[in-house]
């Protein structure tokens, strides 16, 4: 047994994010409470993130069961109490542990209550790994009296409870995974140097909780923790719960259209996933998902996934007003023009949390859906709004565009084309209500020409698929019936017909106001789509994104990786509930309520444990059930927020979100 000293080994094993198929969210409605926690399907907590939620500050809380020699195996069981509150059951053999999870609203620490039985021959840890301030190494850590702290530059941790033993290590060297490999607690490292920390507690068996807590020192994390100990988990709990009843109560009841109980609650639950992705330093800047998926899990600092996305946010912000926080979707707009927006008019591929351009691609469908969202709301950011359409109309050979909305790919998207000509319709309007008769004629008459040319760029005659014309994904040239040829990317095939490459992107032409949804053109697309890209399951329709798409896992399960060779194969992009949800918004343009409510069945099947809605579901090739979540962003707040919209438009039977003056001018 080693008893005190520093430990040995540093700076240890990198080690990227778990897995990003998360279980739950937790955080407090109150912005003085800057800690989100992310509970893992696996169990435990996974990413928890402080102060910002643009990045983690600890990879992950975890719970370790011994017998003499070995470490126990246990099923996992997550269920959502209320609101955002869950419960996890381990069930093993001869024992039993709950964990119930809180943040607390008055301090930036996380809760975690524990029922432990059958402790007889059994012993309980608690393994914590940090990585604060969103960098896995350059963690040091050291015991304290009844807990242990962590620092690295300014952020530190503490972790309090009722412990018996406390250790400090490396990831895999001298941590408590390693140690505890043998069924026993060996290590009592009292220190560890700057390194890729793991902490670990012994607890008492029984009743008993922790509080893991955040601050700018570790004296000041300790104090955090300590009085959230004092609180109590009752209630901090009790407290927690009381927020977010506050929130739902001022959103008003849910459809009427929502009468099954699973669907009633994935809709709360929905709501309030899309809160909760809000950071509370940077009000409205909400990100695209609490987690990693894949090969972005190495990323350090963290990627993609925690920044802002002006499309995502446009789908967040519509999603806020059919649940009814029309302050929320205001907040998303001031965010979007207010500290977002780039001086030429134009929006960054994606930013932090403070506005700062991160990629520097550039989408045109993010600079023309804030416009939209601005005319939903009113009409307002006039000075904004002008600069944004001016860049479109402005923008050299648009409306090709570098990227369009799946980021790999440029040329003349219907999709992209479809929100160029709802954004400059709505900005048209805005300037005629702010006197510029001038920019909105100049807008209409760009609106106008781009409309009539959308088929010309983005439909064949001469494809593969059908007899009839039908729109692709995109084209290189502007010539659907050439056979013009690019690489797809993702590992996906090299020198593919752009006649052969489809996705059901078209579709916002219908949902924006620019075509009709009797549209011939329109109608025999979808025929297409659902025998190229469509998926029948037990848990309902989907639908891929797009043809030969490589943007998902390896055929085996395993994860996407950066960087993987083109034409390699080695990955597929599985069906994304989201487009279910689009799909049915179609169906409701289209007339047909029936078929649109099945697309909310099928998203409400495709939910995860704790309602979450998962970037991506399982096809019909791969290790996981078809239709059931694979290990994709989780949750995925786009996804919740085309669920909210979904159900919202079905109960008043129409596209709410329709722009009503390019409905106006085009249907």
């Amino acid at each position: 047994m080693a008893v005190g000293g520093e430990a040995p080994g540093a700076p240890g094993v990198d080690q990227q994010y778990l897995p990003a198929s998360k279980a739950g969210l937790v955080t407090s409605r109150t912005a003085v409470s800057k800690v989100w926690a992310t509970v893992q399907r696996q169990g435990g907590l996974g990413e928890i993130f402080y102060p910002t939620i643009g990045g983690p500050s600890a990879r992950a809380l975890s719970f370790v069961v011994t017998s003499p020699g070995r470490v126990e195996e246990f099923r996992v069981r997550t269920r959502q109490l209320d609101g955002l509150r869950f419960r996890q059951t381990f069930d093993g053999r001869g024992w039993r542990l709950t964990a119930d999870y809180a943040t607390d609203p008055a301090r930036s620490s996380v809760v975690v209550d524990l029922r432990f039985s059958g402790a007889g021959k059994h012993g309980l840890y608690a393994v914590y790994d940090p990585a604060l301030g969103n960098s896995r190494g350059g963690d040091e850590g050291r015991s304290v009296p009844g807990g242990l702290v962590a620092t690295d530059g300014g952020v530190s941790s503490a972790l309090v409870g009722d412990f018996t033993a406390t250790s400090s290590g490396f990831a895999g060297v001298s941590d408590g995974r390693t140690d505890l490999r043998d069924g026993r607690m060996d290590w009592r490292y009292e220190s560890a140097a700057a390194g890729s920390l793991v902490q670990t507690a012994q607890l008492k068996g029984g009743h008993t909780s922790l509080a893991l807590a955040f601050g700018g020192s570790a004296t000041e994390a300790l104090a955090t923790a300590r009085a959230s100990q004092r609180a109590g988990f009752g209630k901090v709990a009790r407290d927690y719960s009381y927020g977010w009843k506050g929130y739902l109560a001022g959103l008003g009841a849910p459809p009427r259209v929502l009468k099954d109980p699973e669907q009633r609650r994935l809709w709360t639950t929905s709501a309030l996933v899309l809160a909760a992705a809000e950071d509370k330093t940077h009000p409205g800047a909400y990100v695209a998902a609490p987690a990693a998926p894949w090969a972005f899990g190495s990323d350090d600092p963290s990627g993609p996934y925690h920044l802002v996305w002006s499309r995502d946010l446009y789908q967040i912000a519509t999603g806020l007003l059919a649940a009814g926080d029309r302050a929320g979707a205001e907040r998303a707009l001031e965010f979007l023009f207010g500290t977002q927006q780039k001086p030429d008019g134009s929006f960054p591929q994606n930013s932090q949390l403070d506005g700062t351009p991160v990629w520097g691609g550039l989408q045109l469908d993010e600079v023309a859906l804030p416009i939209v969202l601005a005319y939903q709301l009113g009409g307002t950011h006039w000075a904004g709004v002008k600069k944004a359409a001016d860049f479109l109309v402005a923008y050299p050979g648009a409306p090709f565009t570098p990227q369009e909305r799946w980021e790999n790919q440029s040329g003349y998207s219907p999709n992209t084309i479809a929100t160029a000509v709802a954004g400059l319709v709505c900005a048209a309007s805005i300037a005629t209500a702010n006197g510029d008769a001038a920019s909105a004629r100049r807008y209409l008459a760009t609106a106008d020409s781009w409309r009539v040319q959308v088929k010309e760029w983005t439909v064949t005659s001469t494809g593969p698929y059908s007899d009839r014309p039908y729109f692709l994904r995109l084209t290189k040239d502007g010539n659907p019936d050439a056979g013009t040829t690019y690489n797809i990317g993702d590992s996906g095939p090299v020198d593919v017909d752009q006649r052969r490459v489809v996705d059901p992107g078209f579709l916002d032409l219908v949902r924006l106001g620019v075509l009709k949804a009797s549209d011939k053109d329109v109608v025999n697309s979808l025929s297409v789509v659902d025998r190229q890209l469509g998926v029948r399951t037990a848990n309902g329709f989907f639908w891929h994104r797009a043809s030969f798409d490589g943007f998902g896992e390896k055929l085996d399960g395993s994860q996407w990786e950066y960087d993987l060779p083109d034409g390699s194969l080695l990955t597929r992009g599985r069906a994304w509930p989201l487009l279910s949800g689009e799909r049915g918004e179609y169906e409701i343009a289209a007339g047909d309520f029936k078929a649109a409510a099945s697309r909310l069945t099928a998203m409400t099947r495709s939910a995860g444990p704790g309602g979450m809605l998962p970037e991506q579901v399982w096809d019909l090739a791969g290790p996981g059930r078809p239709g059931t979540p694979t290990f994709s962003a989780t949750p995925l707040t786009w996804a919740h927020a085309q669920y909210l919209r979904l159900a919202r438009n079905l109960d008043e039977r129409r596209v709410t979100e329709q722009p009503a003056v390019v409905a106006e001018r085009y249907l």
